[in-house]
């Protein structure tokens, strides 16, 4: 391989790597709207983020699944983002270092297991499905009312996410839609 073609591709890998920490970036931004806790009851705790985070992460990865040709290496990108993400909150919040990985892996395997759970509950005529894992995974203690509207706001969500252009997803602009205008409903 010549020096230009070696020079192309890993300025390539790193543009790729660059877009998936801005769309990850994204992501956690709107993982912490406000309105997500103070108006839909999302518990403000480390678990509560943590679910925010999956949920808007499966959005995101839903429609790059669904646009592959413009999705490209992001998927993989974003996870390891994720993961990386997910190590380094462990870390700050003094986890003990044996115990790091194994509670990395944990939130990983979290991740995989919500989304499955999320993509069978979405493709549900009704929300009933949605409502039952959202109650699962995010409440300690759920309230009918607040699961139901946060029900809305990531059906709302799946809808914004999936008529999105693709490619502008994958250029570092993800769909999503204000958690508040969900609580009126």
């Amino acid at each position: 391989m010549s020096p230009a073609l070696m020079l192309e591709f890993l300025n390539a890998r790193t543009d790729i790597r660059r877009k998936a920490g801005e769309i990850y970036g994204a992501i956690v931004t709107q993982a912490r709207q406000p309105a997500l806790y103070a108006g839909l009851g999302v518990p403000d705790t480390p678990s509560g983020r943590y679910e925010m985070v999956v949920l808007h992460l499966f959005l995101v990865m839903e429609r790059l699944g669904a646009t592959p040709e413009a999705a490209g290496d992001l998927p993989r990108l974003l996870v390891e983002a994720f993961i990386a993400d997910m190590d380094d909150s462990l870390r700050e919040m003094a986890t003990g270092d044996l115990t790091v990985p194994k509670k990395v892996r944990r939130a990983a395997t979290g991740l995989y297991e919500r989304s499955l759970a999320y993509r069978l509950s979405l493709a549900e005529p009704d929300e009933a499905g949605l409502r039952e894992v959202l109650a699962e995974h995010v409440y300690g203690r759920p309230d009918a009312a607040q699961v139901g509207t946060l029900a809305r706001y990531i059906a709302a969500s799946s809808r914004a996410m999936s008529a999105a252009d693709g490619k502008q997803v994958a250029a570092g602009r993800p769909a999503f839609i204000d958690p508040a205008s969900t609580t009126e409903a």
